[in-house]
């Protein structure tokens, strides 16, 4: 049985041999059950593996089974246990079978053993997994029974693969070798035997050899559990903590032994293929050799004689390298017999033994003189039509980007900001660039390839090639001119087309500066409306507000003026740039409409800090007392007029030319200034009261002493 057979069963892992031993040397057999279902056929059949590989000497020792059952249930281990009294009844000494925590019925388990025990020809026990070390060092068991002992089933499984691949392959070729080698030596005096391709062994011997030392590399250091039996392997490598018995290691010797028979037969097969080869290399170089030389020096030297011209364009040129592409292919092949042939004597001569020497010497630097010579000619060939293909390609691409160029020009300008301009010129000027290059370009190509033409009569073989190089020389010059006057012309169309894109850009500023000063227009009105809401506590203040008021104004004035230079100024630019359809749009109207309505709110300003001035500045006269009571009656009815005329005029909004309307700040703004204003009215008519209370008792006073005479 072979483990490729029940490789799926093997896989499963149902029972292995871990390398590990009991105290009387046998050796462990583990049958790990799980949870589910155990199917006693393929079990069996593992079984019957497995006990094959041990040498009988071992299997004398007997085995110590290891049943275990801590996944499973009692009538599966019954069925295991009863089972292995039909599959190796003698060769078991002691099976345990390794109990979960949760035991079975201790009844039932222990009537069943006790039944069974005499029919069975060996001892059962009952352990749990810690306790297993009684009966087994610990060094001896696997870790999952919390042992030390090193395990990989599916390595073991793949190196007992590669064991019984390796006895099956190098048995079949050693018969193969034998058979071989036999059939040369009968064979030795025919000179007409076939080559040796028809009787190839079926395995590689090299292969074969590589997985023989590889395996003995593994048996030499114990890593492969066939060291344990003589069939080659009995489970997995054990570490360090066990050393089998030298009589157990029986692979080793059976690798040895085969590894040594495959290399005497695989040398001798060596030395019949390289008799051979000998054999053959000497009928066939002087053939071939001939054949070269005859070809190269006819044909082939015919084919290049018709070839002369470089195209008139880049799919001329083409056609020309895919006809030298053929001939090239034509000569790959006679060349490549040529270097097979020119190793072939070299390996020859090197080997010393060969009786025509001079001959092949000889016959070695005929061909290859023949061969450099007809290389260094179709490599010329090659970099003039290169050189033409350069030159042709290059003169297409850039005729092809002066027709892109050329469209640019000739097509409208229409961008649709300053930045559209910037990067449409921008392009146009790398496109120019662009055209520089690739025609200072076409002139290096050309003058490389007028080089190369000059000196392509060299290896015509004295035929005249001055009139065929003319119409070469006079069209690469023609292309050159050619794409130099277009060259001009696109550039004298370039400065003219600068010049307008310049001024379109200029347009473009001035209106977005346009736009730009209707902004800032309109955030001088936002200020002014929002921030310019006081009137000044007392006249000084007011004083410093109006003048505050005048520059601000004048800000506001240079805006509007520096917005209709601009708008002047883009109608300049449209009639230089006959550029009908544009024209300063709504930005004239906004900007007149701005203003507009800040002329009105600056007047409304300006007029209630006039009013201001005025009331504070004639109340703080009042209140410092500088009238007289007689003169005074005018200046109070003024404070007031002119105080209660302000009130007023902080209750009503700015109304715009359209009709909208807008206060001045906040209403809190507003209600803050209108009680300063009555704050001080209120100390105004105070002062009245005062006055008047005084005027009234001087009169009093006048009106007693005036009646004093008159009583005397």
């Amino acid at each position: 049985m072979e483990a490729s057979n029940i490789l799926p069963v093997l896989k499963k892992k149902l029972a292995f041999l871990s390398g590990g031993k009991d105290r009387r040397s046998g050796l462990i057999l583990t049958i790990p059950l799980c949870t589910e279902q155990t199917s006693m056929e393929e079990l069996s059949s593992t079984l019957d593996y497995l006990l094959s590989i041990p040498s009988e000497k071992c299997k004398a020792r007997g085995f110590t089974v290891i049943v275990d059952g801590r996944k499973s249930q009692w009538n599966v281990v019954k069925t295991v246990v009863l089972m292995l009294q039909n599959v190796i009844p003698a060769e078991v000494s002691l099976v345990c079978v390794v109990k979960p925590d949760e035991f079975w019925d201790k009844k039932v388990t222990h009537f069943c053993f006790w039944k069974e025990k005499d029919r069975l020809g060996f001892e059962v026990i009952l352990v749990s997994a810690n306790k297993l070390t009684r009966y087994i060092e610990p060094c001896q068991l696997t870790d999952e029974f919390g042992g030390s002992l090193q395990y990989d089933h599916m390595d073991w499984v793949n190196k007992r693969l590669v064991f019984e691949k390796f006895t099956k392959e190098s048995t079949s070729l050693l018969d193969e070798l034998a058979v071989i080698n036999e059939n040369e030596k009968s064979s030795q005096p025919d000179k007409a035997r076939p080559s040796d391709s028809s009787v190839l062994p079926s395995f590689d011997p090299e292969t074969v050899l590589q997985t023989g030392h590889e395996l003995l590399s593994e048996l030499q250091q114990r890593r492969f559990n066939g060291s344990e039996g003589g069939g080659g392997g009995g489970g997995g490598g054990g570490g360090g903590a066990w050393s089998p018995m030298d009589d157990e290691l029986l692979a080793q010797p059976q690798v040895m032994k085969l590894l040594d028979s495959l290399r005497e037969q695989y040398t001798k097969y060596q030395e019949v293929c390289r008799q051979r080869s000998k054999r053959s290399q000497l009928e066939e170089i002087q053939t071939k050799v001939m054949q070269v030389v005859n070809w190269l020096e006819g044909p082939g030297t015919e084919q290049l004689r018709t070839q002369w011209g470089i195209g008139d364009s880049i799919r001329a040129s083409q056609a020309l390298q895919l006809k030298h592409e053929e001939i090239e292919s034509q000569h790959s092949e006679w060349f490549a017999v040529y270097v097979e042939l020119n190793q072939q004597m070299a390996a020859l001569l090197s080997a010393g033994d060969d009786e025509d020497l001079l001959e092949l010497k000889a016959l070695q630097q005929q061909l290859s003189d023949v061969c450099y010579r007809q290389a260094s000619q179709l490599e010329f060939r090659q970099n003039v039509l290169q050189s033409a293909h350069d030159f042709h390609g290059t003169a297409q691409d850039l005729s092809q980007q002066l027709d892109g160029l050329l469209g640019m020009l000739c097509a409208d300008v229409a961008p649709a900001d300053g930045a559209a301009i910037q990067q449409t010129l921008k392009h146009l000027e790398e496109k120019l660039k662009s055209v520089e290059g690739a025609l200072q370009n076409l002139r290096e190509k050309g003058q490389v390839l007028l080089d190369q033409i000059s000196n392509q009569s060299s290896w015509f073989y004295g035929k005249d090639m001055q009139i065929e190089n003319k119409e070469n020389v006079d069209h690469i010059h023609s292309i050159m001119e050619d794409m130099q006057l277009r060259k001009q012309r696109c550039e004298d169309m370039v400065d003219v087309r600068r010049l307008k894109m310049l001024q379109m850009v200029q347009l473009f500023k001035c209106e977005e500066d346009a736009s730009q000063a209707v902004e800032w227009l309109g955030e001088l009105l936002d200020a002014l409306l929002k921030t310019h809401i006081r009137l000044g506590d007392d006249s000084q203040e007011t004083k410093v507000l109006l003048e505050k008021h005048r520059k601000f104004v004048d800000v506001a004035q240079s805006t509007y003026d520096y917005g209709r230079q601009l708008l002047q100024a883009t109608v300049v630019l449209c009639q230089s740039l006959r550029c009908t359809t544009r024209s300063s749009g709504d930005t004239l109207p906004r900007l007149n409409r701005v203003w507009k309505q800040f002329t009105v709110t600056a007047d409304e300003r300006q007029q209630r800090l006039d009013m201001a001035s005025t009331f504070h500045t004639t109340a703080e006269r009042v209140l410092k007392e500088e009238v007289e009571l007689l003169c005074d009656v005018e200046v109070f009815e003024e404070v007031e007029t002119v105080g209660k005329a302000l009130l007023d005029r902080l209750t009503v909004p700015v109304i715009f030319p359209d009709g909208s309307e807008q206060f001045f700040g906040s209403p809190g703004d507003m209600a803050s200034s209108a009680e300063n204003i009555r704050e001080k009215m209120k100390l105004v008519e105070d002062k009245r009261l005062q006055q008047e209370e005084e005027a009234q008792q001087l009169q009093e006073e006048a009106a007693a002493l005036e009646a004093e005479p008159d009583e005397s």
